[in-house]
C-alpha cells in the first residue's frame, strides 16, 4: 500500500476539494461511528476540505482491528496530518474524538510541525480529569442498554457492539500526562442536555490553552447533539475559523 493509500485511508476526503480549498478541517468521530458520522462537508463553503478520521474496525475498514489505545491512534495520525498541514486547518472531535483530536495535536508539536488554527473540542471532559464512570468492562447486555444503541437493529448491535466496547477502552484507559498548554485557541461545545459531563468538566479545557477559549452549550441537546446538527456546527466553525475568498 503506498503512502497515498494509507493517507486516503485514514482521511475521508483528503484532496475532495483540491482545486478549490484554502483551508482543512479534519473531523474525529465518536466512540463506535465512522467517518461517515458527520456530514459537515455538505454545510461548509467550497473552500474547506472536511477530512472525516477512519479508524479501524468501522464502515469500510470494517475487517480490520479496532485500535484500544489511545497511544495506537495517534502515533497513526499524526504523522499522517503532518503530511497535509501544508493549508491552515483546523480540528473538531466529538467525545472520544476530542481526546483523540487533543493528543494528535500535542504530537503533532513534539513533532515540530504546523498546529491546527483551532480546536472544536465537543462532549467531552477536559482531559485531565478522569472518567466518571467506566464501561468497557460491563457485560455485553448492560453495555448495549447504554444510549449509543439506543433504537440501532439487534443484528447490528451485535456487529457494534466490540467496535463500541474498544472505542471505550481507547477512551477509558487513556492516561493523561502534563504537558505545557497548547499555543492553539478551543473552542469547547457540548449538548446543554448532555448528562454526560457538566459545565465544571467543560470550562477546565481552559488551562489547556495558553490562546484563546470559548464555551458554548447547544439548547435543548443531548450528548450525540452532533448527529444532524452539521449545520449549526458548520456556521460556528465557519465564525471561527473563516474561510478566505
Amino acid at each position: 500500500m503506498t503512502a497515498a493509500d494509507v493517507a486516503a485511508a485514514w482521511l475521508r476526503g483528503l484532496g475532495s476539494r483540491e482545486r478549490t480549498a484554502q483551508r482543512r478541517l479534519f473531523v474525529f468521530p465518536h466512540a463506535g461511528a465512522g467517518a461517515s458520522a458527520y456530514q459537515l462537508a455538505t454545510c461548509l463553503p467550497d473552500t474547506v476540505e472536511v477530512c472525516a478520521v477512519q479508524l479501524p474496525g468501522r464502515e469500510n475498514r470494517f475487517a480490520e482491528p479496532a485500535l484500544t489505545s489511545m497511544s495506537e491512534a495517534v502515533a497513526a495520525l499524526a504523522p499522517l496530518i503532518a503530511e497535509h498541514t501544508d493549508l491552515p486547518y483546523a480540528f473538531f472531535g466529538h467525545s472520544m474524538g476530542s481526546l483523540i483530536a487533543f493528543e494528535t495535536t500535542r504530537w503533532l508539536r513534539a513533532l515540530g510541525t504546523r498546529l491546527p488554527d483551532r480546536l472544536f473540542l465537543s462532549g467531552m471532559r477536559a482531559p485531565h480529569l478522569p472518567d466518571r464512570d467506566p464501561r468497557h468492562t460491563l457485560p455485553d447486555d448492560k453495555l448495549l442498554a447504554t444510549a449509543e444503541f439506543a433504537g440501532v437493529d439487534e443484528e447490528l448491535q451485535e456487529l457494534l457492539l466490540p467496535l463500541l466496547r474498544a472505542d471505550l477502552t481507547l477512551c477509558e484507559t487513556y492516561t493523561y500526562r502534563p504537558e505545557p498548554p497548547l499555543p492553539c485557541p478551543l473552542t469547547v461545545l457540548a449538548g446543554s442536555d448532555d448528562h454526560t459531563v457538566d459545565s465544571t468538566e467543560l470550562a477546565d479545557w481552559r488551562g489547556h490553552t495558553s490562546a484563546a477559549f470559548e464555551l458554548h452549550l447547544v439548547p435543548d441537546a443531548p450528548h450525540l447533539y452532533v448527529r444532524g446538527a452539521e449545520r449549526h456546527l458548520a456556521e460556528m466553525i465557519t465564525r471561527a475559523f473563516p474561510a478566505r475568498g
